[in-house]
């Protein structure tokens, strides 16, 4: 039977391609294409605006601005829930959680917490300004008298008192099996003695072979896996004088666990024998125009994993380091801060920290180098990659040889465009910007460095300097 003859559509099915021959049909379909017209894109290049939304059910990202939401006060005095312990807002705070979300309002105020304040999920808690304060009393300490296994649920202490029954606490020991340290953080539910309850089960040994330690710590403010939550307008004191410490793994005046969109804003974090403001594998985390100083540790720290934080308009005063930027944050951005007198660094950003912003800060009187871009030689790329300094102020670095930016390893694509970098103590042995040899690219345009003994050391050899 001869072969039919006809003219292909565009569209035609691979079963008609048969009756007139596939490169025939190919050839067809290309004359046809470079006819028609071309088609519209079925893709825009962002999606639709969302405009009035509506509350739906399962959607905790997109919700509608309530003119009026749930509201409990909490006082000393005079309010729904009236105390002056960690108690009574929790008990606020459980109370807003429960009913979906809402306010708890905070009135002027003292309140000693023997534990942390736990936030839940669309909660905001709101103080009365400087005179709403959170505070802690000093910490007592223990070394366990029996071993605890780690399916166990409780502990012996040697020495209970000061201990009580609702207390924060932090179980540390050095692992029996490793040599790693354990940290473990539980509330005491329940005693009979020098036998204590806990919260939680242990899921760690706890054998005195490894000198365990029971230590009446704890953030002021915690939360882990929870979502939109506002924390404004009140005052954080850790009592750094009477307390030991915790790092900031662990807590700070606030520390976050596991979270998404919180905005801190206008908190004073001081005095805190830890960190001020720490966050873990925590995203899109605002902290705006916050203060948070004196503290043993980091004024804020961005920690491991967290994407998107936005950092602005906060004052970071006499920390150990004022932004610490942990391991593996990107896409941040740092700006119109003023990061001042801190003991180590100004800021201080490395292991797999990259495509972060920071702009317009005022970096100045820091111990040892304004901003440190750390030595990170763990892995095959863990550098802090394609940063980017602009448009900042950075003044009197370190001591007589110190150094405004330290660039070291193997990190790359990094850009410094517009930043101030000013010595008014006089030279000395005092470094603008200096660039370890075994570094990458590295864009320098429109800095300006006055004051300095050397205004750019750069160790690297030059056909690396660009």
């Amino acid at each position: 039977m001869p072969a039919t003859s006809f003219t292909a559509l565009p569209f035609a099915s691979e079963k008609v391609v048969r009756f007139g021959g596939r490169r025939a049909f190919l050839q067809r379909l290309l004359a046809a294409s470079a006819v028609m017209p071309a088609l519209p894109s079925l893709v825009s290049a962002q999606p639709p605006e969302i405009v009035n939304p509506r509350a739906t059910d399962g959607d905790d990202k997109v919700q509608p601005k309530w003119d009026h939401m749930l509201t409990l006060t909490v006082g000393n005095s005079n309010a729904d829930l009236n105390g002056s312990s960690d108690r009574v807002l929790q008990a606020a705070v459980d109370s807003v959680a429960r009913r979906g979300g809402g306010t708890v309002q905070l009135l002027p105020g003292t309140w000693v917490l023997r534990n942390s304040l736990f936030l839940s999920s669309r909660v905001r808690l709101t103080g009365s300004g400087a005179d709403t304060i959170l505070t802690r009393p000093a910490s007592v300490s223990s070394v366990l008298s029996a071993d605890s296994d780690w399916y166990d649920q409780e502990i012996t202490l040697a020495d209970s008192s000061g201990f009580q029954v609702g207390d924060g606490v932090v179980l540390r020991a050095v692992n029996p099996h490793n040599g790693a340290a354990t940290v473990i953080k539980r509330t005491l539910t329940a005693r009979s003695g020098n036998r204590f309850l806990l919260s939680d089960g242990l899921r760690e040994n706890l054998w005195l072979s490894g000198k365990p330690t029971c230590d009446s710590l704890y953030p002021l403010i915690t939360s882990e896996y929870s979502s939109d939550v506002l924390i404004e307008n009140l005052v954080l004191d850790g009592n750094r004088a009477e307390t030991g410490h915790l790092d900031g793994n662990y807590g700070g005046c606030i520390f976050l666990q596991d979270c998404s969109r919180f905005t801190i804003r206008r908190v004073e974090a001081r005095n805190n024998n830890g960190d001020g403001i720490s966050f873990q594998i925590c995203h899109d985390v605002t902290v705006q125009d916050c203060h948070s100083h004196d503290n043993a540790d980091l004024g804020v720290h961005p920690g491991s994993g967290s994407q998107r934080p936005v950092l602005r308009g906060n004052r970071l005063e006499r920390n150990s380091q004022g932004l610490f930027w942990c391991w593996g944050v990107k896409f941040g951005l740092a700006e119109e801060n003023v990061i001042d007198g801190n003991r180590l660094y100004g800021v201080s950003i490395g292991h797999n920290d990259t495509d972060n912003l920071m702009r317009n800060n005022t970096i100045r009187n820091s111990g040892q180098f304004g901003v440190l871009f750390r030595h990170e030689d763990r892995g095959l790329d863990f550098w802090p990659n394609r940063n980017v300094l602009e448009g900042n102020t950075i003044e009197n670095s370190g001591g007589d040889d110190g150094v405004a930016i330290e660039v070291l390893g193997k990190v790359r694509d990094l850009k410094f465009v517009g930043n101030r970098i000013i010595e008014q103590r006089g030279p000395a042995r005092r470094t603008g910007i200096r660039i370890a040899a075994e570094a990458g690219s590295v864009h320098l345009a429109d800095n300006q460095i006055t004051g300095m003994h050397t205004a750019i050391e750069d160790q690297r050899p030059p056909e690396k300097r660009g």
